[in-house]
């Protein structure tokens, strides 16, 4: 004998009952898959090869190219013993000589801030009685990407203990971060030591060589520095020019977008508003501006490649937790972000490449725009309505 249900005031043969359709949600607060917080992370984590790949060569290149120009054949530290070892040198047309090279200034600073964010990571959870569950290798490797490749170790270390206890740890760990803690640490070392993470010298410790990077010889000589003896357009593309570890290269950073948006762990909306914001942004202040600012001057697909613009916009201001979650906030976050990159490296020489703390002012700024957003349309729906 068939069951039967009672729906309504009628009874129905249960096993006459129309077949349940599970139709799949595409919008939240809705489940759209089975991914947690690690394997956000490891996406990440993949996305962000590029960048790491071409920077540890980039690195080694210009750490090669700067001992060739200053004359020395091998760098006067523990570097150069230890590729004699290996059987490698210094020549900067040598791939494999730029690749060792490269680690040689990327590892260390890389297991120096891995091992000390998963310190501070095990002491909080021991605090709060629960495991360590959560990875903290997405936010050092965006941490060490972000650093000059000469930075001292107790710097680095320095930079994100302050990230992760700071930005993090005290608001209660994992997602509850009203800012990323890789540009906490990064924003906290910029404004301590100025002149070893913004704007001296990226290889300090060859003497005889006193190359800067890219933002202090446009102020020094105006684009015409770049017209001369500066790098092309398609070098700063291609993450060729000195600069932050592994954030030179902006093609790295497309590949890492197209990879996040492919798995829509990014919102192209942000990232398509900071580069809109700055375009806008620079093109007015072009047009009503009579200064002479050299970094004014420079064209915005010139902005878009230098320093770490492209690389902060895909992998930090695109943050899920530090950014808003409406689709109208994030464009005008982008669009805010945008507009302080530019207005930061007109006016404040300090810290010329101003993507950073365009992010910073973002992320604070972000839970105000979704408020605003979301009363601007609870105050449509009830005009509607009435």
């Amino acid at each position: 004998m068939s069951p039967r249900l009672a729906i309504g005031r009628r009874t129905v043969i249960a096993s006459q009952a129309p077949p349940i359709v599970q139709l799949p949600t595409n919008r939240a607060p809705h489940v759209r898959d089975s991914i947690n917080l690690d394997g956000i992370g490891n996406r990440l984590i993949l996305a962000l090869l590029p960048s790491l790949t071409i920077g540890i060569v980039n690195t080694g290149y210009q750490a090669n190219l700067a001992l060739w120009r200053s004359g020395l054949e091998e760098p006067p530290d523990w570097r150069a013993r230890l590729l004699a070892a290996v059987g490698l040198g210094f020549d900067p047309s040598n791939v494999f000589d730029s690749l060792g090279h490269g680690l040689l200034y990327f590892l260390p600073l890389f297991l120096v801030t891995l091992a000390v964010a998963c310190i501070w990571r095990q002491v909080f959870a021991t605090l709060r009685g629960r495991p360590a569950a959560e990875s903290c290798l997405p936010t050092v490797l965006v941490f060490t990407l972000l650093l000059p490749p000469p930075a001292p170790l107790w710097q680095a270390a320095l930079g994100i203990s302050f990230g992760v206890i700071f930005a993090k740890e005290v608001f209660g760990g994992t997602g509850k971060n009203f800012v990323h803690p890789s540009l906490a640490g990064l924003v906290f070392l910029y404004f301590s030591y100025p002149g070893v993470i913004s704007t001296g010298p990226l290889w300090r410790q060859l003497s005889g060589y006193g190359g800067t990077n890219l933002f202090a010889d446009i102020q020094a000589g105006g684009v015409q520095t770049l017209d001369a003896m500066g790098p092309t357009w398609w070098d700063s593309w291609l993450g060729l020019t000195q600069g932050p570890l592994g954030a030179t290269s902006a093609l790295a950073a497309t590949l890492g977008a197209a990879l996040l948006l492919a798995w829509r762990t990014a919102s192209w909306r942000i990232i398509a508003g900071i580069l809109g914001g700055l375009i806008a942004t620079l093109s007015c202040f072009q047009f009503l501006s009579s200064s002479a600012a050299p970094l004014l001057a420079l064209p915005w697909y010139w902005h878009a490649t230098l320093g770490s613009f492209a690389f902060a916009a895909v992998f930090l201001a695109t943050d899920p937790v530090c950014s808003p979650m409406t689709q109208r906030g994030a464009w005008v976050y982008g669009l805010l972000i945008g507009f302080m990159t530019v207005l930061i490296r007109w006016k404040n020489p300090l810290h010329p490449d101003g993507v950073l703390l365009a992010i910073l002012l973002g992320s604070i700024f972000a839970p105000l725009i979704d408020s605003l957003v979301i009363w601007s349309n609870v105050r449509e729906r009830r005009r509607r309505v009435n």
